[in-house]
C-alpha cells in the first residue's frame, strides 16, 4: 500500500505542478499590486523543481513520507525567496506526520492540512489576519478537522478544504498586510488579493484532484 500511495503522492504534486504553472501569470501579476511581481515564477520554480527530484527516484521504494521529504529539499534547493523555507518547512511537518499513518487515509490526508499549515505557522511566525497564505491554509485545517469529526467522506472533506481556503483568500481584499513585502504598501495593500492565499488555493484544488479522483487503495 505504502508504495503506491508514494507513487499516487508524486502524482499529486505532478498536477500541482501543472495548476500553478497554468496560473503563474495571474499570480505574479496579483504580486505586482503588493509585491516584487515574481509569485507566480517562484511557485512554478519551485513544484518543477520537486517533480524533478521525484522523477529521479524509486518511488515504488520510498513510503509517502520520504516524498514529502524529497519535495522538501527540491522545493528549497529551487526557491531561495521567503516562500521556499515556508513551503519547504510545510512538507517536513507533513512527512513527520505521515510517519504515524503511511497510508493515506482519510485522517491522513486530513493530518497533511494540518501540518503543512503548522509549519507555515511556525516558519513564518505568522496568524490569520496578516494577509499571507495563512489566511487560506488555517482555514482549510480548520475545514478538515471539522469533516474529521463529522465523519465526513473524502469527497466532502476536500470540498469543504477547498470552499474554506477559497473564502480564506478572497478574504485578503479587505485586510492591510502586515508581514512581508507587501507590509510597506501599508494602507495602499487593501482591495488586493493575497497571492501567497491565491497560490495555496491553487495547491489545494489540486492535492483535491489527487485525492478525490484516485483515492489510494489499501
Amino acid at each position: 500500500m505504502s508504495e503506491r500511495a508514494a507513487r499516487h503522492l508524486s502524482k499529486m504534486f505532478h498536477r500541482i505542478s501543472v495548476a500553478i504553472s497554468a496560473e503563474r501569470d495571474r499570480l505574479s501579476e496579483l504580486d505586482g499590486a503588493i509585491g516584487d511581481a515574481d509569485h507566480g515564477i517562484t511557485m512554478s520554480l519551485g513544484f518543477m523543481a520537486v517533480n524533478g527530484k521525484l522523477a529521479k527516484l524509486d518511488l515504488d521504494r520510498m513510503l509517502p513520507s520520504d516524498v514529502f521529504t524529497a519535495a522538501a529539499s527540491a522545493f528549497l534547493d529551487a526557491v531561495g525567496a521567503s516562500t521556499g523555507p515556508l513551503y519547504a518547512t510545510a512538507f517536513r511537518r507533513a512527512a513527520q506526520a505521515l510517519k504515524q499513518d503511511e497510508t493515506l487515509s482519510s485522517s491522513g490526508q486530513a493530518a497533511i492540512i494540518q501540518a503543512m499549515t503548522t509549519g507555515i505557522e511556525e516558519r513564518g511566525r505568522g496568524q490569520r489576519g496578516d494577509k499571507t497564505m495563512l489566511d487560506a491554509w488555517i482555514p482549510a485545517t480548520e475545514a478538515a478537522v471539522a469533516a474529521q469529526a463529522r465523519g465526513a467522506g473524502v469527497s466532502d472533506m476536500w470540498n469543504s478544504i477547498v470552499e474554506a481556503a477559497d473564502a480564506g483568500a478572497n478574504s485578503t481584499r479587505s485586510m492591510v498586510a502586515t508581514r512581508g513585502r507587501a507590509a510597506r504598501l501599508g494602507e495602499r495593500s487593501l482591495g488586493h488579493i493575497d497571492p501567497g492565499a491565491a497560490s495555496a488555493v491553487i495547491i489545494l484544488k489540486a492535492m483535491r484532484a489527487a485525492f478525490v479522483e484516485g483515492e489510494p487503495k489499501d
